[in-house]
């Protein structure tokens, strides 16, 4: 059976819309929570400088030299250094673009656009 709806009708409909809109936004609501609460990085832990070398497998003295160019993501705190595990993660990930290998022809022009050539002055006398 086919139920018709005149316009009086309209008002009640309306309202059964908006408590099934309104039932939907609240589950959403929790599982956003759900997913904000659960969501947490769980790499963004400080790190001493010694710590951070032993994660990266680096040197002190190499772990010295990236920190004082801005290279690695550090603050200083008095004479230490704080590093987070996250931003080294990220560090060490965006080090590893490979660069596609150029065809001659784009290299011997790479190597042209490098070499700059004085410029003839002419005198007129």
């Amino acid at each position: 059976m086919e139920e018709t709806m005149t316009f009086n009708d309209l008002p009640t409909v309306l309202q059964q819309v908006l408590n099934k809109i309104e039932k939907l936004e609240k589950v959403l609501d929790g599982i956003k929570e759900e997913v904000t609460k659960n969501h947490k990085p769980k790499d963004h832990v400080p790190m001493t400088l010694d710590e951070a070398c032993e994660f990266l497998k680096m040197k002190k003295s190499t772990m010295y030299y990236h920190i004082e160019r801005g290279n690695i993501p550090a603050t200083r705190t008095g004479k230490n250094y704080l590093l987070f595990k996250d931003e080294l993660i990220h560090w060490c990930e965006s080090g590893r673009k490979n660069p596609v290998s150029m065809t001659p022809e784009e290299r011997n022009a790479s190597i042209r656009a490098s070499h700059k050539r004085k410029a003839l002055a002419f005198h007129s006398y």
